[in-house]
């Protein structure tokens, strides 16, 4: 698919899925940490909870959590008082991710699998995610271009910055949805990074490997790159292939663009050098 030629001041990114493989670390974290619990020679474990816990399949586990986090930020509303105030404190992806975990395993039957302290710090796990291969060398390069990197994430600020220091991931600033008190795909996310990095709209690029998130930034007049990512899209294959044909993405980089591991952000980073 032929590209235009863009040159945005800043490119912001998605993170989960786009810039990490969310799938890989919770699934094999999760695996981990149950094998270990159902070894222990001095914890006590019911029949049942340890049979199940035996029987889990840890990557559906792990999906459903992620579409949980899809569902509660797609309808998050935050309560306002009459002066358009909100009145209740932000909820955030980690209180999400805790609450979330809990309802999960009550639905696996996981009684007792782990202690309440266990749960939080399993919570966590999202902010130890590990970067795609091209991402934090990508990233370089697209600052080396004198473009800022910037995340514009539903994730909260200490998730994503905890992220960043893991996995190496040279941001020039951390935005995250938090900032807004709303959550992506609402306008006053996308609204709100531009006019906090002192820029208009139409001088940011939005990168993410979701065309929703996309079609969000591009109502609000950003300019936007899809970076496909393997089980990322939501979006069936014809309304993908519509996106594709309609051209509405200023940059389309494919699974198959790039050689070797010169993919992803990397692919981003030689096509904004053009």
């Amino acid at each position: 698919m032929a590209s235009r030629s863009i040159k945005p001041k800043a490119v912001l990114c998605d993170v989960f899925g786009t810039v990490v493989d969310w799938r890989l670390t919770v699934t094999e974290s999760l695996k981990t940490r149950a094998a270990s619990t159902l070894s222990s020679p001095t914890l006590s474990l019911s029949s049942a909870t340890r049979l199940h816990a035996s029987t889990v399949d840890w990557a559906a586990f792990a999906q459903k959590w992620r579409e949980s986090y899809g569902k509660f930020t797609q309808t998050y509303t935050a309560s306002k008082s009459s002066s358009g105030e909100s009145n209740v404190p932000f909820k955030t992806v980690d209180e999400h991710h805790h609450d979330s975990l809990i309802v999960l395993l009550d639905e696996y039957q996981l009684h007792g699998l782990w202690s309440a302290d266990e749960i939080k710090e399993i919570s966590l796990i999202w902010h130890f995610l590990i970067p795609w291969p091209d991402s934090p060398s990508g990233l370089e390069r697209i600052n080396k271009l004198g473009i800022q990197t910037c995340t514009l994430s539903n994730g909260n600020v200490s998730l994503l910055t905890d992220m960043a220091a893991f996995a190496h991931l040279p941001w020039t600033h951390i935005l995250s949805s938090e900032h807004f008190g709303a959550y992506k795909p609402a306008p006053e996310v996308y609204k709100g990074a531009a006019k906090r990095l002192g820029l208009e709209p139409a001088e940011c690029a939005m990168v993410a490997a979701h065309l929703g998130d996309l079609e969000a930034a591009r109502e609000c007049g950003y300019k936007t790159i899809y970076v496909e990512r393997e089980n990322e899209e939501v979006w069936s294959k014809e309304d993908i292939e519509k996106a594709k044909a309609e051209g509405w993405t200023d940059l389309w980089v494919s699974l198959e663009d790039g050689d070797g591991d010169r993919k992803g952000f990397l692919e981003i980073a030689r096509r904004l050098a053009e």
